[in-house]
């Protein structure tokens, strides 16, 4: 009995004995599996590392991240690796660097190849999964970066350095349709200092006391530009532009060449043809495509057609040697200048336009009543566009923004109130509708006149006391209530369907923001007393100068609406037919006659050496019946021979002397001139 147990206890020994080796081994094993596991993990922790100072732009920390022996057998010491990562990244604005495709590949026990794309922003544009590959390195329980000059750009090596241009694009120039230029680029002189040439004490005072003289800026803005943060005693420090032929010697004061943007009409055009500037925040943040000192479109035509005008900056960035000479290319965008845009705008007729509202708060459109180009777009008062490139000073602007008559509005955008103007469309629709004609008579009796008693305290009144008036006479005499009598006997639908033919409603194909022409603010008057106004230009109509002159120039086409252009070409207009040819003639006779009786409204531009029509309006602004308001005065006026121009004026608010037809008497005459030697 004692001896089996024996032999089991010897044949059991040799087993534990194995059993115990085989959980050492295994234990031994899972140490060294668990070893392995948390090297490499400490390897891809080290690049990813390495790979986050990269995507951050993080240079400083690049000396944990890098083996010191790569750089310096390359000759580099770690601060040179800093500067060079940050001469070039930050020095060209490269943003948005990401990493992909992150890989790591062991070669033996301490070394690993590490591979990786990076994509990133140039000024240029995207440039897209460039490959890196480079060697990791286990040293005393650091895991390191082998490092080489292709890990800033693939290709680069020994003391290659980066070259970049950039080559701006010179924005496209807006010309009128002779090729005179509206918006150009024009050099310019950049006034300065250079702080150490002003010298010290009293010599510096006088110097900057002559500056300031001469060139207009007070000594408060002076120092505050001179003291800025950036400003050294080397450094220029720009303090005015000027135009190249006013720069004048002066002791202290240094110039550089510019090129700026330039508007030839100044004030004439500027709510036209608007300005530039740098963008803003906002702009950025609208437009993403933009970049911070990008110079775009503030306003008006400049902004409009900012894409077209602006054209794609371009330029290269190579991998150069120690001598400068290119190595490889690394992007390349070729420039694109802007495109030049030649409008339909006459500069003469434009000048002479602003000048002949003498400063008064209005607008005058011109077009050619043909072919639908606009000569004329003005608005006034205005402000000089060049200040605003320029640099405008803080007085200036105020001055701008304080003026109770609005410079920055473009009124020949601004809806009004047509006045009496509106009759010629009335005495249209009525005339095509057979409920008016030429000879037909209305006796009135006194100035004022309502339907009937449901009308209340409310009357139509007129200037001229004629008691039998028919069409001809009431568009001479301009009478309110023969052509509230009229479009009350042709009633609502009518008139709303023969309104319906022109443009209102309509978006009009300008680069000009602009509300639709508007007949009333409902889809029907429910008034007869609204209708009544509305038949004389007054009531809730609102149709800006341009769709005014628009819808004028059915006189001049045999009743077709000749859609406004502003842009030149070689299509067709665009028509629209609004009235008959019966009743456009008839009209156009009927306005030569405004001119030419001596009774007319627009007597006063009658010249028998041409055939003018015109036709005058005022439209009173006045919250009640009775009460005494403002009134806009209009004036619209046509060449009847050779249909060479038809224009539309307003005067807001005007006083006796300055109305639209006053104002522009002598601009009509110079209109015949100017067309007459061409």
């Amino acid at each position: 009995m004692n001896s089996r147990v024996e032999n089991n206890r010897r044949r059991f020994k040799p087993l534990l004995l194995l059993l115990v080796v085989i959980v050492i081994g295994a234990g031994v094993f899972a140490s060294y599996l668990i070893w392995k596991k948390n090297d490499k993990a400490l390897f891809e922790e080290a690049a990813a590392n390495f790979i986050q100072i990269l995507e951050n732009k993080d240079y400083k920390k690049l000396g944990k991240a890098l083996d010191e022996h790569s750089y310096k057998s390359l000759n580099y010491t770690l601060e040179e690796v800093e500067q060079k990562y940050d001469r070039i990244f930050n020095g060209i604005n490269i943003t948005d660097i990401h990493a992909s495709h992150v890989s790591l590949k062991k070669v033996n026990a301490n070394l690993y190849e590490l591979s990786y794309l990076l994509s990133f922003t140039t000024p240029l544009g995207a440039l897209e999964k460039l490959e890196y590959k480079t060697e990791m390195t286990k040293k005393a329980d650091k895991y390191l970066v082998n490092w080489e000059p292709a890990l800033i750009f693939p290709g680069m090596e020994a003391k290659d350095r980066i070259s970049y241009q950039y080559l701006k694009a010179e924005r496209g120039e807006i010309q009128d349709h002779l090729g005179n230029g509206l918006a150009i680029n024009e050099p310019f002189k950049s006034m300065g200092v250079v702080p150490k040439e002003l010298g010290e004490g009293n010599e510096k005072e006088a110097k900057l006391q002559k500056i300031s003289q001469q060139f207009d800026l007070s000594m408060e803005e002076l120092i505050k530009k001179l003291n800025q943060s950036w400003v050294t005693d080397e450094l220029f420090v720009p303090l005015k532009t000027i135009e190249s032929n006013k720069a004048e010697e002066l002791p202290g004061v240094s110039y550089q060449n510019i090129k700026l943007r330039y508007y030839p009409l100044k004030e004439a055009a500027a709510n036209l043809i608007g300005y530039i500037g740098k963008v803003t925040k906002e702009d950025i943040e609208k437009h993403p495509n933009l970049v911070d000192g990008d110079i775009i479109g503030k306003a008006g035509l400049e902004k409009a057609f900012d894409n077209r005008l602006r054209g794609k900056d371009g330029g290269e960035i190579w991998i150069v040697d120690e001598n400068g000479e290119n190595k490889q290319e690394i992007q390349a965008v070729e420039k694109a200048d802007g495109e030049d845009i030649q409008l339909t705008i006459d500069s003469y007729i434009q000048s002479e336009a602003f000048e002949h509202l003498r400063g008064n708060a209005g607008s005058t459109v011109v077009m050619n009543p043909k072919e639908g180009g606009l000569f004329a777009l003005v608005s006034s008062p205005s402000y000089d566009p060049n200040k605003m490139v320029q640099g405008i000073s803080q007085q200036d602007y105020d001055q701008y923004a304080n003026d109770d008559k609005k410079p920055f509005i473009s009124r020949f955008a601004v809806g009004y109130a047509p006045g009496s103007t509106f009759k010629t469309i009335t005495a249209s629709i009525g005339l095509d509708a057979n409920v008016t004609y030429p000879d037909k008579l209305r006796t009135i009796n006194g100035r004022s006149w309502q339907k009937d008693g449901s009308w209340g305290g409310y009357s139509v009144t007129r200037v001229s006391d004629v008691q039998n008036v028919d069409m001809r006479k009431a568009l001479i005499y301009s009478d309110n209530i023969y052509f509230a009598q009229e479009v009350l006997e042709l009633g609502e639908d009518a008139f709303r369907d023969g309104l319906k033919k022109f443009i209102f409603g309509e978006e009009l194909d300008l680069p000009i923001a602009m509300n639709p022409a508007q007949i009333s603010k409902e889809n029907t008057f429910n008034s007869e007393i609204l209708l009544a106004d509305t038949a004389y230009g007054q009531g809730e109509l609102l149709i800006n100068p341009i769709q005014q002159a628009a819808m004028y120039t059915v006189f001049q086409n045999e009743g077709k609406i000749v859609y406004p252009t502003l842009v030149k070409s070689k299509e067709s207009p665009k028509t629209k037919s609004a009235i008959t040819s019966t009743t456009a003639n008839e009209m156009e006779k009927s306005l030569i006659g405004v001119v030419s009786n001596p009774n007319g409204t627009a007597h006063l531009l009658y010249n028998q050496q041409y055939q003018l029509a015109a036709k005058t309006g005022t439209a009173e602004l006045k919250l009640k019946q009775g009460e005494k308001g403002n009134e806009n005065s209009f004036l619209l006026a046509f060449d009847t021979e050779q249909d060479n121009f038809l224009m539309l004026s307003l005067v807001e608010g005007y006083i006796p002397g300055s109305s639209a037809t006053q104002l522009n008497k002598s601009f009509i005459d110079k209109l015949y001139l100017y067309f007459g030697m061409q």
